[in-house]
């Protein structure tokens, strides 16, 4: 199996930063993807940041400029810088990744337990 272990959440004041990391770990042959998302309550969850196994990025518009994405490819491992945070960033914080399982030889789509993410006024 595939697990993703998140780290980093807490709570911060309003322009304030953290920084999210996520390992990926268990019987991985490859990792694609790997990226954020975000639930915040009565909410869908939505994308914040996706990395692509080339390195391509995307974000959510509501985080551009403020978040930023990053991958170590080698150790499966993606972190989430939050600058700036607004207190409409309060959510929990899955972590989701994309790969192969070497056990299984099958493709799946793997989430986090998430991270509670709280930015106070």
């Amino acid at each position: 199996q595939v697990q993703l272990v998140e780290s980093g959440g807490g709570l911060v004041q309003a322009g304030g930063s953290l920084r999210l990391s996520c390992a990926a770990s268990g019987t991985i042959f490859s990792i694609n993807h790997m990226g954020w998302y975000r639930q915040a309550p009565g909410k869908q969850r939505e994308l914040v940041a996706l990395s692509s196994s080339s390195g391509r990025t995307n974000y959510a518009d509501s985080v551009k400029d403020r978040f930023t994405i990053s991958r170590l490819n080698a150790e499966h491992t993606v972190y989430l810088q939050m600058n700036r945070l607004k207190l409409e960033d309060t959510a929990v914080y899955y972590c989701n990744a994309g790969g192969r399982d070497s056990y299984t030889g099958m493709l799946g789509d793997y989430w986090g337990q998430g991270t509670q993410v709280t930015v106070s006024s």
